[in-house]
Order: structure tokens, then sequence, then C-alpha cells
């Protein structure tokens, strides 16, 4: 009998064990999650992905491409086909007769500034005489070349040849576009996911003081109908709240603007998305700074990839190419050219081929000599713009490593202050349960209390955006590509 009610009630508790579990399990399958933290990896791969200006930078691309096929169309083969007809009418005589020719030819044109020609001509009429040299079908059809070829001016560099290789340096300089965007969209991104976070703490800290003040009014009331306090505390208490309410609303309302703002850097489908508060992630701790033989090595390796370095080395490649083509200039013309005869009544003689020498020289050469001194005036700017750039590249590393170390010190000073706050507030709420002190002093301890934990967020914030700055000063966004970063779940603790 003992035993079957040993059995019995196992199996109750059982049960009862199995519905606590399933209960357990119902209520935690209908409590939300928290919200996943939006971190700074996931702001920036979202800039990467949508952003309207980073695309916009990446039409650079495409602009260049066109650019490129442009002057690539100076140098493409023709096709031309030239027909010639006269007629001629002897003297003394009413007779006529036509005389011309068809030509089908294929024309090409070198970056060096040779052209060449090469086709057919078809004989047109009976009084054409018969082709002697290079002729064929009874001389009813000649082999028709041609060629054109500057010994000095224009041989190897001509505006043609320069505008190619000015459109070849234009997809370089798109890439030194879209980086640069990239660097300063990934910087204001960053600063101002900062500034958000930060503002979602300030107002944090803020209702939690208008939440304690609350308390103390209700607290205070009590006291004051228990005749413990005098009725003034209770005013005292109550314009408190109202006061750290003013200071709430205002914080909700940085928050407001901070979210809007950015939003301008989360874009989906065409539209900003505004962030909501419960996503702001806590500030991080500080990271170790770089030592100093890294930030050398950094230095030396942003004078390469910063886009500003960068962009003046292609400006100075470009002026390179009109030094040389005004320098080009500079030298006399003298052309060699072959080519059929083009009139009709020259052909009827039988005379196929022109052949041409013609030399040229300005006197002055002023124009020439003008572009040649404005072009290397241009490239001496260039070599000082590049010292300029090189040096601020290390001035801004130096400046962010500045800002850390001392964001670094603000953090350690004001965990102190806010230490010592709070053991101030802590004593004074003591001495006001003994009835040692009033309201006012409790609410001044509290008010230190505020600003120090908010001069703590703030440098923390700073840090952060330091930490930031110094990513943009060595060049670390110049050369990311485009990335999806996984969101990872953590749950607030």
């Amino acid at each position: 009998m003992n035993h079957l009610f040993a059995v019995i009630a196992c199996f109750i508790v059982a049960a009862c064990s199995a519905a606590s579990h399933a209960f357990a399990a119902d209520a935690a399958k209908s409590k939300p999650l928290p919200p996943i933290p939006l971190s700074l990896d996931e702001v920036l791969a979202w800039v990467d992905r949508s952003h309207p200006l980073l695309k916009g930078a990446g039409t650079e691309k495409m602009t260049a491409r066109g650019k490129l096929l442009k002057a690539l169309g100076a140098f493409e083969p023709i096709l031309i086909n030239d027909m010639e007809l006269e007629r001629f009418i002897p003297s003394g005589t009413t007779d006529t007769r036509t005389a011309g020719f068809n030509d089908t030819v294929m024309e090409f044109r070198h970056q060096s500034g040779v052209r060449a020609q090469a086709g057919v001509r078809d004989v047109i009429g009976t009084a054409a005489a018969k082709i002697p040299d290079l002729g064929f079908n009874n001389g009813r059809n000649q082999v028709v070349l041609g060629g054109f070829i500057p010994l000095l001016r224009g041989l190897m560099i001509n505006p043609d040849a320069a505008e190619l290789q000015r459109s070849q340096l234009a997809d370089p300089m798109a890439d030194v576009k879209i980086s640069q965007t990239r660097q300063d969209l990934f910087l204001a991104a960053a600063t101002q996911y900062w500034d958000w976070v930060a503002a979602v703490k300030l107002a944090d800290i803020q209702k939690r003081a208008l939440s304690v003040a609350e308390d103390r009014a209700k607290q205070v009331e009590g006291r004051a109908k228990a005749g413990a306090v005098a009725p003034l505390d209770v005013v005292e208490a109550n314009q408190e709240v109202q006061r750290r309410r003013e200071i709430w609303i205002a914080a909700q309302r940085a928050v407001e603007q901070e979210q809007y703002r950015l939003s301008m850097f989360l874009w989906e489908n065409h539209a900003p998305v505004t962030p909501p508060a419960e996503r702001a992630p806590d500030l991080p701790s500080q990271v170790t700074v770089p030592p100093p033989e890294t930030v050398q090595a950094h230095k030396l390796q942003a004078k390469a990839d910063r886009p500003e370095v960068r962009e003046v080395g292609i400006e100075a490649k470009l002026n390179n190419i009109d030094l040389e083509l005004a320098k080009n200039n500079l030298l006399p013309s003298l052309d060699l050219s072959a080519e059929p005869a083009r009139a009709p009544e020259k052909f009827v003689l039988g005379l196929g081929y022109r052949f041409g020498a013609e030399f040229r020289i300005p006197i002055f050469q002023r124009r020439s000599r003008g572009e040649v001194l404005e072009a290397q005036a241009k490239a001496d700017r260039l070599v000082l713009v590049q010292k300029f750039r090189e040096q601020q590249v290390v001035v801004d590393v130096d400046n962010a490593l500045s800002a850390i170390e001392r964001a670094k010190e603000r953090i350690a000073v004001a965990a102190e202050s806010l230490r010592l706050a709070k053991t101030l507030e802590e004593g004074e709420r003591f001495r006001f349960s003994l009835g040692a002190t009033s309201v006012l002093f409790v609410n001044l301890r509290e008010r230190n209390s505020v600003d120090s934990e908010n001069q703590l967020v703030r440098a923390k914030a700073d840090y952060q955006k330091a930490l930031a700055f110094y990513q943009w000063a060595i060049g670390a966004w110049a050369k990311s590509e485009p990335s999806a970063v996984p969101v990872t779940y953590r749950a607030r603790e």
C-alpha cells in the first residue's frame, strides 16, 4: 500500500514539474526579445551598400569608360567610299567624254600620328587612261595606297594621343573620388553614430534622475503630512521634479534630432531609415593604442593610400602629358604624305599618286612657349601641393592620436569625479534620512552626480569618435570594398 502511495506521489510531482516547465516555456515564447544593438560595423556596411552619394560617386567609373571610348574613337578604322566624275568636251567638237573613278578605302590611324590607307579604285568611263601601276583587271582597277608620317611635330605625341592618355587616367581618378567619398561618409557616419549613442545614454541618465526626484517628492509629501518636514520642502521637491522633467524632455529632443541625422546614412528602398533608440548599444571599453612603430608604419601607408595624396599624383601625371605635348609643339612641322590623286582630270592623264613633303616652323613660337611655361608652372605647384598633402596626412594622424590620448585622460578623470559625486550623494541622502539636511542639498548632490555622469558619457563618446578619426586619418576606409556585416544577436545585460 505504501508503495502505491509513493508511485502516485511521484506521478503527481512529475506532472506538476512538466506543467511548470511548459508554463515557463510559454512565458518565454510570449516575452519579446530585446532589440539587437546597432553596431558601427553595421552602419558602415549600410553606407557602403546603399548610400546615394556613394552610389553617385560610383558613376564616375562609367564616366571614365565613356571618356576612354571617346578618345579611342579618334583611332578607329574608317571606311571611305569616294566617287569623282567629270565630263570633258574636246575643243572644236561637240562630243562629250566622261572620266572618273570610285575609291573604296579603309583608313587607319595610329597613336604615333602615322596614318595609312588601303583600298581599291574602280575606273569610270571610257576616257580614263589605263592604270599602269598596281593595276589589275586589264587596267580597270587599281590598288590604292596612301600614308601620312609626321617626322617632327606630332610624332608619338599629338593632341589625340594626349587625350587618349588622359582618358586612361580617368579610371584611377574615378577610384580616387569614390575612395574620398567613402572616407568622408564613413567618418561622418561614425561621428554621427556615436553622437546618437551618447544622446540616448544622456537621456537615460536624465530619465533615471527624474524617476528619483518623483519618488522623493512622494516621500517628502508623506513626511510633510506627518509633520516631519516643513511644507516648503514639498515645494522644493516638486520644483526639482519639474526642472528634471524639462531637462529630460530636452534630452529626448536631442535623441530624436540625432536619430534623424543618423538616418541620412541608413538608406533602404531609396529612403532614410530612422533607427529606434532601443537599438543604441552601450559605449564600449577602451582599446589599446597602437605602439609608435605601428603608428609610423600607418603614416607611411597613409601617404600612399589617402585619396588626397593619390589625387595630386594623378593630377601630376595629367599635367606631364600636357607638358610633353607643349614641348612637342615647339618642334617644327615636317610631314611626309603619299596619296592617290583625287582630281579626275589628272587621273585621265594617267597620274595616279601624289607625293609631298611639307615643312613649317613658327617664327616666334609664342603659343608653344606659353603652353610650356604654363604646364611647367603647374608642375612646380603640384610638387608643393604633394608635399603639403603628405604633411597634412602626418598632422591628421598626430591629431587623431592626441584626441585619443586626451579622451582617455578625460574618461579617467570623469570616472573618478563620478565616484566622488556618488559618495557625496549617498552621504547627503543618509543625512537627509536623519533629518540633518534639507531636500535642497540632496538635490544639489544629485545634480552634481548627473553632471559627472554626463561628462563621463561625453568623454567615452569622444574617445570613440577619436578612434574613428584615426581610421580616417590613416586611410583605412579608402580601399574598403562593399560588404555585408552579419548581425549577431547580443542581449542587453
